[in-house]
């Protein structure tokens, strides 16, 4: 982890290769858990990562930033990179719960065509946040301001809550959590989730019709050979 952050700061790479946006339009229509299903289920950032509002939920391109404890000047860096679809994932040099991010800075995001941001730290102004409909997912919810002193990184690789982020790769949060497609893989991914959800769909009205999962996924031979006995 160290390695990975520590080569890479002061530095702002101003040129990234993003996912396609046909792959970013068609993983917009799935949930978390089934990309990270169609992802052979890899891809998740930790579950203590959760929306600071109920039904938030962003699905865009990453704009990655390595921020400093208890500084965000890295944070006013990246909203220069920002274009249109992106969202911004902020990973932190050592662990920091700071309120990183507030109502000004998703204004000036939201300017630049932000779809939203994922911070493994804090955030405050969190009913402003929810008025202007800005989906933030972060580890905390904390007053505590903070300085611009240090210089962190925007744009190269990070680890956001256990999993490394590149810079363009697909970053889709939700209620059930968050997950990241990595740039190059994100339009076969996106191909395999749409087969997933029609299959779900089948089950799910063969399921309306009172079948059991017993049945449905040929589990009794199975059971019956692991020992289980049912006793009347």
């Amino acid at each position: 982890m160290h390695t990975l952050q520590i080569n890479q700061l002061g530095i702002v790479k101003r040129h990234i290769t993003r996912a396609p946006q046909s792959a970013v339009q068609k993983l917009k229509n799935f949930g978390v858990a089934t990309i990270h299903e169609a992802m052979g289920r890899m891809g998740l950032m930790h579950p203590y990562m959760r929306p600071i509002y109920p039904h938030a939920k962003l699905c865009g391109t990453a704009i990655t930033a390595l921020l400093q404890p208890g500084d965000n000047w890295m944070l006013h860096v990246a909203a220069e990179q920002i274009q249109p679809g992106d969202v911004v994932v902020a990973g932190c040099t050592s662990e920091c719960t700071d309120g990183f991010f507030g109502e000004l800075l998703a204004t000036s995001f939201r300017k630049q065509g932000c779809q939203g941001l994922i911070i493994d730290g804090g955030v405050r102004d969190i009913e402003a946040l929810e008025n202007m409909h800005f989906p933030v997912f972060s580890k905390a919810i904390h007053a505590k301001g903070t300085i611009k002193a240090t210089v962190g990184s925007v744009n190269v690789p990070i680890i956001c809550a256990g999993m490394v982020v590149y810079p363009g790769d697909v970053v889709i949060a939700d209620a059930d959590g968050i997950v990241v497609v990595p740039a190059e893989q994100a339009l076969d991914v996106a191909n395999i989730a749409e087969k997933r959800e029609a299959n779900e769909a089948i089950k799910r009205s063969q399921f309306e019709t009172g079948i059991l999962g017993l049945d449905l996924y040929q589990m009794r031979e199975k059971l019956e050979k692991a020992g289980l006995k049912y006793i009347d």
